[in-house]
């Protein structure tokens, strides 16, 4: 029970230093071109890490969540709404998994 108190609390310390440390430390405003682009992008790069492995392991089959991948992907691309996008990827892994199973 002592270790889950520890680990908590380096969690909390870790958090609460990746969140307070660049409050502190940096006072002027970032003119580097590559570190302000490589701050830009870090939301996005986040959310495609948590997104896309999500959306391949959240069927039974491996194949259909790739399939509802590049179908979302390929109708995204030709600008088709985020409706149309998902239903047709809804219906895609449910045909896979019909053919599968």
């Amino acid at each position: 029970m002592n270790n889950t108190y520890i680990y908590i609390a380096i969690m909390a310390a870790t958090i609460f230093l990746i969140r307070a440390l660049p409050l502190t430390l940096i006072r002027k405003k970032i003119k580097n071109r590559t570190l302000r682009s490589f701050l830009y992008y870090v939301p996005y790069v986040t959310l495609a890490v948590m997104t896309f492995p999500a959306i391949i392991h959240a069927t039974n089959s491996i194949y259909s969540g790739i399939l509802a991948l590049i179908t979302g992907i390929i109708l995204a691309y030709f600008k088709v709404s985020l409706f149309g996008v998902s239903v047709v990827s809804c219906a895609a892994v449910f045909l896979i998994e019909l053919l599968i199973i």
